[in-house]
């Protein structure tokens, strides 16, 4: 049986000291850049009381301690290959893997993110400063830690991702029974479905692809070696290492691109949240492009005049369009009150300017504003319910896509602080996924082609759900995966951690929502 211990052989105390001294350094470098970045954004606040910096400061850290948790699970499936078969130290390869992430993250797009702050109920969304948005925010955070860390004290694989969104969902169910179907909105179940399929289809694909892949390699590339289990602490051969650092890294970067988002995001609803002033607007936004903006805004103004048939004004433009997002049943006033709306915002930031100097009384009003218009186009574009000429259709998306970069921004700050702590969870707790994903799936140990071919599929599965902006779980598609090259091997499964396994996919969904419900309602009256 391989072991886990170091050093190994042609491996020196100095290599790995000087692995561990670019960690740190990067680590401490990191952490400046955060701390001043964040100071900056928050020098032209101007709070009464320190009770706003003291929630977001526990926010924070309850939110990055969901991303350390995360890197438990997740990250360490990243570099289990390359640690079980001694290709890189544990030290060398948690900066590897770390140093993936962090790019992954940075140049993630924020669609991942945002999708999956869709579930929650537009309410808590638009509210998320108030007693109830908090209560949102702590409740989901500390539901997932305690299911991770409960499923990770075990040696589980357990999706962060499933974890995360059985709490949103377990959020936005407690909200509706506590105030009946008056206002609220409860769970947005077709962006649930949505992200359901993509949780439950990745880990089929992981499973027949890297079996597929495992296949098509032993039949084109007839080297032993290639099929062998670690000998002891003897690193494989050149090339081979050199293949399973190449698939590390391209499923760190994947995991980067795609796992990173869910905490970026959460991190933007406390920022908002407890801050406004600072992040409901995205002040990168220039003059010249608030003026484009303006522009655009007036032009939707037209375009839907078109299609309003002359109905009187709303007294209360955002409320109806508000009710469509929640009911999404498009009623005559929807549409003449999100004309209202997008006159109104396009009033407010010309007035001001520009996006950044939108003054700070009006400032979260105008982020709701321009939340819940684009939420009713996204909403009326999926529908394709009214049916908007081509041209007009094309404006109107214009539009949203204005909304949506000045409200659904992430600094990058806040994408270096989740890169950060992914890579802290993953330095502290790799060893128990790494001998579960290495020696526990399968009745034989894991060969270096299985590890290759098994991330080569969760690489490309990950990569391709980010670009569709759908959340999927690292280690749902890499655990399946190598129990698909067992299987195409003949290996054979250990059905012990198979079924525990999938025990724990399957109890994820209903303990995270009921955790997240409790919790939810007993922070409600907290605070």
């Amino acid at each position: 049986m391989p072991e886990l211990s170091y050093p190994q052989p042609g491996t020196t105390s100095k290599g790995r000291n000087a692995g561990l001294f670019i960690f740190v350094a990067l680590l401490i470098a990191g952490v400046v850049y955060c701390g001043v970045h964040l100071i900056d954004d928050l020098q032209p606040v101007r709070e009464s009381s320190v009770l706003p910096y003291l929630l977001l400061g526990v926010a924070l850290l309850i939110a990055l301690g969901f991303e350390f948790v995360n890197g438990f699970h997740d990250t360490a499936n990243a570099v289990a290959t390359v640690i079980y078969t001694h290709s890189l130290t544990p030290n060398i390869a948690v900066v590897w893997s770390g140093a993936w992430n962090f790019l992954g993250v940075l140049t993630s797009s924020g669609a991942v993110a945002f999708g999956v702050l869709q579930l929650l109920p537009v309410e808590l969304i638009l509210q998320v400063g108030s007693s109830a948005g908090f209560a949102m925010v702590f409740a989901l955070l500390i539901a997932a830690i305690i299911w991770n860390l409960g499923t990770w004290s075990f040696g589980l694989p357990s999706s962060s991702s499933h974890t995360l969104i059985g709490s949103i969902i377990g959020v936005g169910l407690m909200n509706q029974i506590m105030h009946g179907t008056n206002g609220t909105s409860g769970v947005d179940w077709n962006q649930a479905l949505g992200v359901g399929k993509s949780l439950l289809f990745s880990p089929i694909v992981g499973f027949l692809l890297a079996g597929l892949l495992l296949l098509i390699l032993k039949a084109l590339v007839r080297v032993p070696a290639l099929y062998a289990e670690p000998k002891g602490t003897e690193p494989p051969p050149f090339w081979i290492r050199c293949l399973l650092i190449l698939t590390c890294t391209g499923v760190s970067f994947a995991h980067g691109s795609n796992d990173g988002q869910k905490g970026m995001g959460l991190i933007m609803l406390i920022l908002i949240g407890t801050v406004p002033t600072a992040y409901a607007l995205n002040k990168a936004v220039t003059a010249e492009q608030s003026q484009n903006f303006v522009a655009v805004a007036h032009q939707t103004v037209a375009t839907l005049s078109r299609y309003t048939q002359g109905a009187a004004p709303s007294a209360d433009p955002r409320a109806d369009v508000e009710a469509f997002v929640r009911t999404r049943q498009l009623t005559p006033a929807t549409l003449p009150a999100l004309q209202q709306l997008a006159g109104q915002i396009g009033r407010q930031v010309g007035e001001s300017g520009s996006m950044a100097a939108v003054p700070q009384g009006i400032v979260d009003n105008v982020r709701n504003n321009m939340y819940v218009a684009s939420e009713a186009i996204r909403l009326m574009q999926k529908a394709n319910q009214p049916q908007f000429s081509p041209d007009d259709a094309k404006v109107i998306a214009n539009f949203r896509t204005q909304l949506d970069h000045a409200t659904k921004f992430i600094p990058p700050w806040v994408k270096v602080a989740v890169a950060i702590a992914l890579g802290l969870g993953t330095m502290v707790g790799w060893k128990r996924i790494v001998v579960t994903v290495g020696e526990k799936i399968g009745k034989q140990h894991l060969t270096y082609g299985q590890g290759a071919a098994a991330e080569v599929v969760a690489m490309v599965t990950i990569g391709a759900a980010d670009v569709y902006g759908l959340p999927v779980s690292t280690t749902h598609v890499l655990s399946s995966g190598v129990a698909g090259t067992m299987a195409a091997n003949g290996s054979g499964l250990q059905w012990a951690t198979v079924r525990s396994l999938i025990l724990a996919w399957v109890l994820t969904l209903p303990a995270s929502i009921a955790l997240a419900g409790g919790l939810y309602w007993v922070f409600r009256s907290v605070f």
